[in-house]
């Protein structure tokens, strides 16, 4: 399994970002978002991006070790951009398409430092859109 992170952002449609987090859940990972809160909030046409920025170790679970925590850049059915984060397998990640330029994935990562963060986006919301694992 690949260990050296990839700097870089892989865009995704809303299907494979729940197929990527349903994984997460599956594995028990700790920096996730609940597949049903997304599916409620995502915009179902949308892409979305990861951008990896900490190989997360874990030593006392080898077998889904390392991980790569990404910083997500999700739209929302509101049309608003926010920010969450989302640890990954490598070999998932390295499986997502390579279909930005290098221009995109700047202007992205720039997009992703300015986004709300996810609990700030729900708490606008009120107290019954907060997610739960």
């Amino acid at each position: 399994m690949a260990s050296a992170l990839h700097r870089t952002v892989r865009a995704v449609d809303t299907n494979q970002l729940l197929d990527v987090e349903q994984e997460a859940a599956t594995l028990g990972f700790s920096q996730r978002l609940p597949v049903p809160w997304l599916r409620k909030h995502l915009a179902a046409e949308a892409t979305h991006y990861l951008f990896p920025t900490i190989v997360h170790q874990l030593r006392h679970r080898p077998e889904v070790s390392p991980q790569w925590r990404c910083q997500l850049l999700l739209t929302v059915t509101t049309g608003e951009e926010i920010w969450g984060l989302l640890d990954v397998l490598p070999d998932t990640f390295d499986r997502l398409p390579e279909t930005l330029d290098a221009a995109s994935k700047k202007e992205i990562v720039s997009r992703i430092n300015r986004a709300t963060t996810q609990a700030e986006w729900s708490g606008r919301m009120g107290p019954e859109e907060m997610p739960r694992n």
